[in-house]
């Protein structure tokens, strides 16, 4: 495996394709790297570095007991994108990775990116406040903190219908992608899911945002059953300068059919253009 220590000692394990220029994918909560595998061979075919790694924690990576929150995950990605001394770099974010992005950007500037990608992403706060009233209400994030503690593995799968969007009538629903959420998610250090919870959902971006000076494309589906698009995307659209917009009409959180080509034909052209 490809891996490397950050600062503070943690191995952080990283998949790194192809040559040109680099294009580094952060995941989402609660999988890997591997969730990318698409993503990475599609970019790496058509003439670009593409890189992912697994957040600490998560999947192949180190399962520090410390160190779970957004600051830190920014600076890991700091770490990687500074070890391997990469330059004009695309970063990409689902969900979680998204903030990672944002708060990378926030903490160490864009002076080695060229532009960003948030593909149904958390900023710029996921919970409902009296100044953020079209956010999700704290009991719900209780809830997934109490699955999480009860049966990780039930909740893991149960997780998996709506992440996709399989709930919905007529979805034509794939078992073998609800049992890739599952192994991914159960790759996750019981420490590490815990306390990445808060870090996505309490987390507010609203001044990492702001500091995003470089072309940004934002992406998201309006039938996000998980991170809700009034509160995310529509809300980001208006805070980073140079965004665009494009929301996938009925499409859930997570890549799946017709919504995965439809991301991944805009995600090329955005590269190219």
């Amino acid at each position: 495996m490809t891996t490397f220590t950050t600062s503070d000692g943690t191995e952080i394990f990283y998949k790194d394709w192809g040559s040109g220029q680099p294009v580094v994918f952060s995941h989402g909560w609660p999988l890997n790297a591997d969730t990318w595998d698409g993503q990475l061979r599609l970019v790496a075919e058509n003439g670009f570095r593409a890189i992912a790694h697994d957040r600490r924690g998560h999947g192949r990576s180190g399962q520090p007991f410390q160190g779970n929150h957004m600051d830190q995950y920014a600076d890991d990605l700091a770490e990687l994108i500074e070890k391997l001394d990469l330059r004009e770099v695309v970063l990409v974010g689902h969900s979680t990775g998204g903030g990672e992005v944002a708060r990378y950007i926030g903490r160490h500037g864009t002076s080695r990116v060229a532009k960003t990608v948030l593909l149904g992403a958390v900023p710029p706060l996921m919970l409902k406040t009296d100044t953020n009233p079209e956010g999700t209400p704290v009991d719900a994030f209780d809830g997934i903190r109490a699955g999480v503690e009860a049966d990780r593995s039930q909740f893991y799968w149960d997780l998996s219908e709506a992440f996709f969007g399989f709930n919905r009538p007529g979805a034509a629903v794939s078992e073998g992608m609800r049992r890739s959420f599952w192994l991914w998610s159960m790759q996750v250090g019981l420490k590490g899911a815990y306390d990445c919870i808060k870090q996505f959902s309490e987390t507010d971006f609203t001044e990492d945002l702001a500091r995003i000076d470089v072309p940004t494309l934002i992406t998201h589906g309006d039938d996000d059953q998980i991170v809700p698009i009034g509160a995310a995307a529509l809300k980001t659209a208006e805070l980073v300068k140079d965004a665009t917009l494009k929301v996938y009409p009925g499409a859930p959180h997570g890549l799946v059919g017709e919504y995965e080509k439809a991301f991944n034909a805009d995600l090329l052209d955005f590269l190219k253009s």
